[in-house]
């Protein structure tokens, strides 16, 4: 039973949350769906590396996770992708974007904590997501890091794979995650847990993407000139005044 919740029930119950959250939120609140981004009140070195490398990593580290779990296991044979190839960019390659990430949350999270200006202005909401963020970052890593790098015997392929496709096609599979090892199980739970608390979050604004810029003509902005326009708005008040 407690299987069954943990790994059928709880997954469903936090997606459902998400998608309804994020139609809820949209009609109700599009106004605050927004990044709520902190750099007019502080544009500092800690923000810009900190949101380079945070972004960097969760774009590397997301296709990461669709590879080796959403893709099945049998596809890479077929397109020549052995499994030393497999093992080696995950390692070394999933790892480098998880460290990544890593840095750029800590360097958020330490200038949300330290900066007295960002803090004030800041919700305990905005902190939550970001702590909730780097454990799910943070144990993930340590999973790639520690535990498959030092040639744990775990294969996520055959098990976690298998469970999260299941899940996406309503043949949940519980047994597949049960005996998993504690971390990879931990990490499961926390993103889940993050999943559900997303809607309510600014992560919302990672759905708001400005595609229409690809190709919007450029917008040019010139500085205006005082002066000329002054003398612009007096010689119409003198025709004006020669009409009457």
């Amino acid at each position: 039973m407690i299987d069954f919740l943990l790994w059928a029930a709880f997954p469903y119950i936090a997606l459902t949350i998400f998608i309804v959250g994020h139609i809820y939120r949209y009609n109700k609140d599009q106004f605050g769906w927004s990044a709520q981004s902190s750099q007019f009140l502080q544009n500092d070195k800690m923000l810009r590396w900190g949101s380079i490398l945070f972004h960097v990593g969760v774009i590397f580290v997301f296709f990461g996770h669709v590879a080796g779990i959403v893709v099945p296991q049998t596809v890479y044979p077929m397109i020549g992708v052995t499994e030393e190839m497999y093992h080696f960019g995950a390692v070394w390659f999933g790892g480098a974007a998880g460290l990544v990430m890593v840095i750029g949350g800590a360097l958020l999270t330490i200038r949300r904590l330290e900066s007295k200006r960002v803090h004030r202005k800041g919700t305990r909401k905005d902190l939550y997501v970001l702590l909730l963020i780097g454990v799910v970052t943070v144990i993930g890593f340590t999973n790639t890091a520690w535990y498959t790098a030092t040639g744990g015997d775990f294969d996520y392929r055959d098990t976690i794979g298998p469970w999260f496709r299941g899940i996406l096609t309503f043949r949940p599979m519980p047994e597949m995650v049960a005996t998993a090892p504690w971390g990879f199980q931990a990490h499961i739970l926390s993103a889940f847990v993050l999943f559900a608390v997303w809607p309510f979050t600014r992560l919302v604004h990672v759905w708001s993407l400005p595609l229409e810029y690809i190709r919007r003509r450029y917008i040019i902005y010139r500085a205006a000139n005082p002066a000329k326009y002054k003398r612009a708005a007096q010689i119409e008040m003198r025709k004006g005044k020669d009409v009457e």
